[in-house]
């Protein structure tokens, strides 16, 4: 499969097309080369996960075929599909080309190898070929047992978790997710927190397991947020990088015990996780034994800043390697330079750091501390003698102590002063005594450690605060645990020291634990219960557990005890576990003083007590945390302002950092001038202080550490049901696929894996309350709406409607076989799985009679909707057209009532011409007189009833006319003697009487007739009543010949514009023509121009 075809199940904007065929096509043609594809031997999703990731596939030996075809299978097989050539293209390849006109020939060879293969037949295979098969493989012969599968290749993808989800046990082949699967449906079925403790010797496999569980629960828990997902599954890369190392017997080993906390909602979602982290190994970062190395991420940050050519940013040299992770075989340089794996780790941790959400300047903080320890390990220091003083060590190449100081951003010469002397409180008086050479180490290496110890500390806190769960989603308190506990294995190694002790006590632990809750607790309930069962003998480690752990005589308050004298030594403390731990399980050696052996429940081993008051000690003066203190680096501050939990880790809350303090220790205050900047930032109550009370280390030791963390892990794997993962190493040798029946033997018994079996053979590992049972199971025997007590009788009738045997009803409590569960689980899921359906008919039902009671809602309303709707528009239609229509009929008035004035108008005018003419008054007012007459008669006639508004309108048009400037400028000069003459008192005498005949009521018929309502379309003709009518049409047929009207229709309100070129005007008189302008009217000059015009 092409990768883009891959990619598009994972991204769904992704693409492909055509090309993806050429890469079919290459996958076939090494095929046909080698006889299996390419990753042939590997299981299908698996497969599907390396194809992206690998690179492009080849023949395995191209050597042994041509140039073209090597080129051809190559071109076809390009990752990046668009520079992959089209089929069209490979056409043309010399390869494809060189077969033309060579069909038949290369037919006959094909069946010649076709027939060939058959007669071989199939040979069978050898294990290492069919390892990845998924079925087991029958041999005959001497080999007659069935191989399973290996199952541990095909962790990668959630195909394969499918197959563990809630299925029976025996239906797959033994696996990890199994045990994952069974603590999930547990906690998803009662609702209880669970526990998975994973225990085992150191290189058993233990930190792979955890791995495969935190994979298989995350995707039974999937939740709608991927991004929570990914950060849950690269929480454990992370840590360990800080947390695992290379040990002789382990390249992987944990040194620390991890507890990781997967928080799910009631419904079974992932919603956050928690760690917590007990007894880091610190010593491991000053000091590795033979054969081992320090943590993994001082070796991945080497590398990856070396190809990042950033090695001189950091101040570390590229040559010689810094004295913490150099060894006695002086190949780390060349492993870090020229091994890849390095570097990919690198860029793995950035990776996990990015998912995880820590930020650019606190991933920056982490690496400049880190290579900061590397520089703080190079420091050396020298004896210098004086008059006074011969015990006093000084640092005789400054370099490694500037680059040190430089990266943890403190004063060169303020370190220097905490590493070469120390502040003593005396009666009130403060007294500076210089360091030994070995003194001063020790003081370095102490700072070293606790820089890595707080700062592995810090890392897991910030973890807790990206992981914590969304309050939004689900409240903490409602949700349900599942615990992962992943703790260093148990070591016997060729010196063991004060780490292999806590170790081996912390696994002590845990098989009693064990043997509590398998063997002890069991049959305690077979006796309360009164039930006959078979009592299964067992190693029990209770007194071994308390010769370590209890107070005032076990050997770590011994050691607490002896830590506390400042003048007892390593050999006093063999004295003191001598005279004191008088058992069994103690004992000395004969001719080595400092050696003690203890007989653990796993097998003897023998401790060296050399250094042991040292590390339990773990002393950090408080000069070094005060100058720390005063670091610009914000994380390093953190770091050492935050107070220590009572198991030895950062606290949790975040210290509050104040201004600068005025007053510092004396050896300080000297260097603090020089750089007044590096006071910012410094607890002010913490510099105060006396520097004894700075620090608790005083007061704590690890012994006390340790024994607070046991603890505090027993009480979050108690809370929770636990479910126990076994794991066993397979040889000692670190080689694959190599069965030790010895060393695997000796494993099962000293683990009490045999006597498990037996117990679970015997006993009954379920005990379930009556109460419980019933509440769980009555399904299966009652109705669901009934509500049957917790009763032994009830109890009888759901067992024996389940049809189970070898069952056993205590007092209290119902006594079942391991495989009991399973089988009441999966008759409950079938009667559930009946509920289900018919839940699903009924439901199915009701949604069809609500959705056919909705979709007739839903009409109904659709019409009412559709009624008001018309309703409304016809409404606003109507309204329109009312709007629209009284519109036009106040244009139709104001045109109607301009052409009135008009009229009006213009017979004013011509009157006044008249009366200024004596040749024409006499005809002018018999014309006036004889159409009044006519239009009085006519009006008469044609209209008997005027509506009483034309006669409002016209009056007042008329009243408007008289009262014009004209007309009164005409009256002034009428009665004026001297400018008017006989003729135009005449003339006056004729315009007034029509005006008062009109007052009077004499001449209204004449303008009523003029002042008609106008016709509509489709009435009669208009009928000619007016002079001015018969005169145009009995003018215009005396001149002209008819020939039709050549007018264009008017729209509705449109006013006619009347221009000089009608012929109608033409043929009026000229007396007529005279134009309308008032302006002209009113002007000096109209009356003479209307004299001259009459003269003419």
């Amino acid at each position: 499969m092409a990768p883009e075809v891959i990619a598009c199940e994972q991204q769904y904007d992704y693409s492909y097309d055509a090309r993806c065929d050429v890469w079919s096509l290459g996958i076939t043609a090494i095929e046909l080369g080698d006889g299996d594809p390419p990753l042939f031997d590997m299981h299908p999703v698996k497969t599907l996960f390396k194809i992206p990731r690998n690179p492009p596939p080849t023949l395995l030996h191209p050597e042994k075929w041509c140039r073209g075809f090597n080129h051809f299978i190559s071109q076809c097989l390009i990752k990046d599909f668009e520079k992959r050539p089209s089929v069209t293209h490979l056409l043309e390849h010399p390869f494809i080309k060189q077969v033309h006109g060579k069909d038949m020939s290369l037919q006959k060879q094909l069946a010649e190898l076709i027939q060939e293969q058959q007669q071989l037949g199939s040979i069978t295979k050898t294990r290492h070929e069919r390892i990845h098969t998924r079925r087991p493989y029958h041999v005959d012969g001497a080999d007659r047992y069935s191989l399973d599968d290996d199952l541990v290749n095909l962790e990668v993808l959630d195909e394969f978790s499918k197959l563990y989800h809630g299925v029976k046990r025996s239906s797959n082949p033994p696996h990890i997710f199994a045990s994952a699967d069974a603590a999930y449906q547990s906690m998803v079925t009662f609702s209880k927190d669970q526990c998975i403790i994973i225990s085992g010797e150191s290189g058993a496999g233990k930190t792979e397991s955890a791995h495969l569980i935190v994979q298989h629960l995350t995707f039974l828990g999937k939740a709608n947020n991927r991004a929570l997902r990914e950060k849950i599954l690269q929480v454990n890369p992370l840590v360990e990088a800080f947390g695992n190392a290379c040990t002789a017997i382990n390249d992987n080993s944990s040194r620390f015990g991890k507890y990781l906390e997967m928080m799910f909602t009631p419904t079974g979602a992932v919603m956050g996780a928690k760690i917590s982290e007990y007894l880091l190994e610190k010593s491991r970062v000053i000091k590795q034994a033979v054969g081992e190395k320090n943590f993994h991420i001082f070796y991945y940050i080497y590398a990856g800043l070396y190809h990042q050519k950033k090695l001189s940013e950091y101040r570390l040299p590229d040559k010689k390697p810094p004295r913490y992770i150099d060894n006695e075989t002086g190949r780390v340089m060349h492993d870090i330079v020229t091994k890849d794996s390095y570097g990919r780790q690198f860029e793995a941790i950035q990776h996990c750091f990015r998912i995880i959400g820590f930020t650019d300047e606190e991933v920056y903080s982490v690496y400049r501390i880190l290579t900061g320890i590397l520089n703080t390990g190079n420091i050396e220091f020298a004896a210098i003698s004086s008059q006074h003083q011969t015990d006093k060590s000084e640092v005789p190449n400054p370099e490694a102590l500037d680059n040190a100081a430089a990266l943890l951003s403190i004063g060169s010469e303020e370190l220097q002063e905490a590493l070469t002397s120390h502040c003593v409180v005396t009666r009130g008086e403060t007294i500076i005594r210089t360091n030994t050479v070995d003194k001063a180490a020790d003081v370095r290496d102490a700072m070293s450690k606790a820089l890595y110890g707080r700062l592995f500390s810090w890392i897991v806190n910030r973890i807790n605060t990206l992981l914590q769960p969304d309050k939004n989603i689900c409240n903490a308190g409602n949700g349900m645990n599942v615990g992962i506990l992943d703790i260093f294995g148990f070591e016997n190694f060729t010196r063991n020291s004060f780490e292999q002790l806590c170790i081996n006590i912390a696994n002590e632990q845990i098989q009693f634990y064990f043997n509590q809750h398998i063997f002890a607790l069991e049959q305690m309930e077979y006796q309360s219960e009164g039930i006959d069962a078979a009592k299964v003998e067992y190693e029990d480690n209770r007194p071994l557990l308390d010769m370590f752990l209890q107070k005032p005589m076990g050997l770590l308050s011994l050691l607490d005890e002896e830590s506390r004298f400042p003048q007892a030594t390593d050999l006093t403390l063999v004295d003191k576990f001598e005279d004191n731990l008088r058992c069994k399980y103690f004992w000395r050696p004969k001719g080595v003083e400092l050696s003690f052996g203890i007989q653990h429940y796993a097998g003897k081993v023998l401790y060296d007590a050399c250094a042991f008051l040292e590390k339990n000690r773990d002393t950090l003066p408080a000069d070094v945390v005060v100058v720390l203190r005063t670091s610009e680096n914000k994380l390093l501050q953190q770091l050492f302002s935050s107070p220590l939990t009572k198991t030895g880790n950062l606290a949790q809350a975040r210290a509050r950092v104040t201004a600068a303090s005025r007053s510092l220790p004396p050896q300080l205050s000297a260097g603090r001038i020089k750089s007044p900047k590096n006071l910012l930032k410094v607890d002010t109550m913490e510099v105060m202080r006396h520097p004894e009370e700075t620090t608790n280390m005083k007061r704590q030791t690890m012994a006390s550490y340790f024994r607070y963390s046991l603890m505090d892990l027993l009480s979050k794997m108690v809370v929770g049901q636990p479910h126990f993962i076994r794991c066993i190493k397979p040889n000692d040798d670190r080689e694959a696929l190599m069965f030790s029946h010895e060393r695997v033997l000796l494993q099962l018994q000293y683990t009490g894996i045999l006597e498990t079996v037996k117990i679970r053979q015997k006993g009954y590992s379920h005990r379930i309350l009556f109460e419980e049972f019933v509440k769980r199971y009555y399904y299966l025997a009652f109705k669901a709406h009934e509500t049957p007590l917790g009763s032994r009788e009830n109890c009888l009738a759901i067992l024996e409607k389940s049809k189970l045997d070898n069952w056993i009803l205590g007092k209290t409590k119902v006594f079942l076989k391991y495989y009991h569960i399973e089988q009441l689980n999966l008759f409950l899921r079938e009667v559930i799985g009946r509920v289900v359906v018919m839940q699903a008919y009924i439901k199915g039902w009701l949604g069809a009679r609500r959705y056919k009671k909705v979709k007739e809602k839903r009409e109904k309303s659709a019409v009412t909707i559709q009624s008001a709707w018309r309703g409304y528009e016809a409404r606003r239609k109507y309204k329109e057209i009312r709007n629209r229509r009284t519109d036009a009929a106040i244009h139709i008035q104001a045109a109607f009532r301009g052409y009135i004035v008009r009229k009006n108008y213009t017979r004013l005018k011509t009157s006044t011409v008249c009366a200024a003419d004596p040749q024409l008054t006499s005809s002018c007012f018999t014309s006036d007189f004889g159409c009044e007459e006519h239009w009085q008669q006519t009006s008469n006639l044609s209209f008997p009833e005027v509506p009483d508004f034309l006669h409002k309108q016209t009056k007042k048009d008329l009243d408007e006319i008289s009262a014009s400037p004209f007309i009164q400028k005409y009256s002034l000069e009428m009665n004026d003697p001297q400018s008017i003459g006989q003729p135009q008192s005449v003339a006056d005498h004729q315009l007034s009487s029509p005006l008062r005949s009109h007052k009077k009521g004499g001449s209204e018929n004449c303008l009523e007739q003029k002042l008609r309502t106008p016709r509509r379309r489709c009435q009669q003709p208009k009928m000619l009543n007016s002079p001015e009518d018969n005169m145009y049409y009995n003018q215009l047929n005396g001149t002209l010949e008819y020939q039709g009207s050549k007018r264009k229709p008017r729209k509705l309100g449109q006013i006619k514009v009347l221009d000089g070129d009608d012929e109608y005007y033409k043929s009026l008189s000229a007396i007529e023509s005279v134009p309308e302008d008032d302006s002209l009217l009113s002007s000096p000059s109209s009356s003479s121009r209307g004299v001259s015009f009459a003269q003419s």
